[in-house]
């Protein structure tokens, strides 16, 4: 990819961004954080949530 076509892409994603309603940003960004999986589960994968499950069970 040349320096040109990143550049040509990056004003493209900034004029939508631009373009799009201030609340509808808003909203999007909530939803993707509803959506976040949990860091233990992103940092380690999924040991931590089987390790979980694993003591739940013991217990």
């Amino acid at each position: 990819m040349k320096t040109n076509d990143y550049v040509k892409y990056m004003t493209q994603q900034f004029v939508k961004y631009i373009d799009t309603p201030r609340d509808e940003r808003k909203e999007r960004k909530e939803v993707r954080k509803e959506t976040k999986t949990p860091v233990s589960q992103q940092w380690f994968g999924i040991l931590p949530y089987g390790f979980r499950l694993w003591l739940k069970r013991k217990k």
